[in-house]
């Protein structure tokens, strides 16, 4: 990547949304510009957890201000990652397909602990090299994140579902500030937070750092009040409490140091702050400057190789872990992105940097299904594929969002049997051409060897695809003409259509 080039993140939480553009310099991304609006999408969830109509809007207004902001950029340039609301909510197709188009690229959903190792990614990179043991607290609007790390390696990460907004809604509706709304708010903090007592004892950490919207508010308040700088102890946050019961209400909270849109959710998020310090007996915790959007640019970064992105080891992980056939993943995988390949070329388009990019991207993704294609065998021999789609489902897959990884489990679904199962996926032509040769690849390598790939050339033209083979390979390999041509009968049931032609 040149110096210069600018990334930016797009991070939509259940408080805020926010916007972080960075310049790279010599291995660093420094702050060009950040924005940040208060949108509250997190109390917007019905009791049916569908994201209201005003909600919705919010949200909308805002992406469609940060996509005038974007405008130029390139896809490559830009990732957007939405948290716990987006993970709840029912109806969040309705939002992402409004917002994605407002915002001008893609909005990926993340899983809750790949948010909490972005944070850590977040935090570690704008912090001191050092070896220190740390762990890493970030309060969200509907979750809290928790992170043990070493120098940029998370070791163990955790999402709760108890955050700032959720909390102030339940026990502070009215903004009412009492001791027993905050002992209530705190006794059902500890109960959701009690697993983390023993993934996160005192002796596995050294220095205790908090990250994000309610650290930064206590740790402004308890320095503007005279407290240490950037440093949060029991001693403030017992001062803090009382202020709060002092005020009795939101409406009457005066706090230095703090902005008045913080003042609604700060009964909720202190009340889980003082559950963690407790439970973890941290004494004293700093407030680190890197968060969620921070890790989001230098996880853009890592991308740039598979010698680096994340999603490549947990492809390899995954692969080990299930014990699948290496060789044959490596055969397939080689012949899918040959056959990908020859779609590409018999589609032209001009040599644009993002086209090309993009063209990478989808071989690399396809080349990730071939080589977790066959993770359900350990299973069951004839249902493997339906074995290994629910595999991926589920997975925890550090790096990948979770449309990434519903893409992977479809294409590892639909690598073999009847279509009628990806009905609703049909219509995505990046899809269909993965699908496709996944699905070639692994009728080709039937023998488990190396097929000869010197005869054939696939091309497609509009919804037609023809598979071209030569006399010679035909009479030399029948057994894989055979299974071509039953190939052939499983696309007549969709809309696309596959033709292979001898000669």
């Amino acid at each position: 990547m040149q110096n210069g080039t600018r990334l930016a993140a797009v991070d939509l939480g259940s408080n805020s949304f926010r916007l972080e553009i960075g310049q790279f310099d010599n291995g660093q991304i420094h702050r060009a510009e950040y924005y940040k609006e208060i949108v509250r999408q997190g109390n917007g969830l019905d009791d049916e957890r569908n994201l209201s109509a005003e909600a919705l809007q919010r949200g909308w207004d805002c992406l469609a201000r940060f996509g005038e902001r974007l405008a130029g950029f390139q896809p490559s340039q830009v990732r957007a990652v939405a948290t716990q609301t987006l993970r709840e909510a029912r109806n969040r197709d309705v939002f992402l397909d409004k917002g994605q188009e407002l915002l001008g690229f893609p909005i990926d959903v993340i899983p809750g602990r790949e948010e909490a190792r972005l944070i850590y990614q977040g935090v570690t990179h704008l912090l001191p090299q050092s070896q220190e043991r740390r762990v890493v607290i970030d309060i969200g609007g509907r979750s809290t994140e928790m992170i043990l790390g070493q120098g940029f390696d998370a070791h163990v990460m955790e999402s709760y579902r108890v955050g700032s907004v959720a909390w102030s809604m339940r026990y502070f509706p009215q903004g009412l500030f009492t001791p027993a709304a905050f002992q209530m708010a705190e006794i059902a903090a500890t109960a959701v937070l009690d697993e983390a007592t023993s993934l996160y004892r005192p002796d596995t950490w050294d220095v205790a750092y908090g990250s994000s919207g309610t650290v930064g508010a206590v740790a402004d308040a308890l320095n503007a009040a005279g407290f240490p700088q950037d440093v949060i102890t029991q001693e403030g946050l017992d001062w803090l409490r009382d202020k709060l019961i002092k005020a009795q209400s939101v409406d009457r909270l005066k706090l230095d140091g703090v902005k008045d849109d913080r003042r609604a959710v700060m009964g909720g998020g202190l009340s889980i702050l003082r559950a963690i310090f407790k439970l973890l007996e941290i004494s004293s915790m700093q407030a680190a400057e890197g968060a969620l959007r921070q890790g989001v640019l230098y996880d853009m970064l890592a991308r740039e190789t598979d010698q680096t992105d994340l999603r490549a080891r947990t492809v390899q992980r995954l692969a080990d872990k299930f014990d699948a056939d290496a060789p044959q993943a490596q055969r397939v995988e080689k012949v899918a992105c040959s056959l990908l390949n020859h779609l590409i070329a018999s589609n032209p388009a001009p040599a644009h940097p993002s086209t090309l990019q993009d063209n990478a991207q989808h071989l690399k993704k396809l080349a990730w299904a071939a080589q977790l294609h066959e993770v359900g065998s350990q299973i069951s021999h004839s249902e493997y594929h339906k074995h290994g789609a629910y595999i991926l489902q589920f997975a925890d897959a550090p790096g990948f969002a979770t449309h990434e990884m519903q893409r992977l489990s479809l294409l590892v679904l639909g690598h073999r049997g009847k279509l009628r199962k990806l009905e609703a996926d049909l219509e995505d032509e990046v899809f269909i051409h993965q699908l496709l040769c996944l699905r070639l690849s692994a009728l080709l390598c039937h023998a488990r060897r190396n097929p000869d790939l010197a005869g054939l050339r696939l091309q497609q033209q509009g919804r037609q695809f023809t598979l071209r083979c030569t006399s010679a390979w035909a009479a030399q390999f029948p057994q894989s003409v055979y299974l071509l041509r039953e190939e052939v009968s499983a696309w007549q049931k969709t809309v696309w259509t596959l033709d292979v032609q001898v000669g």
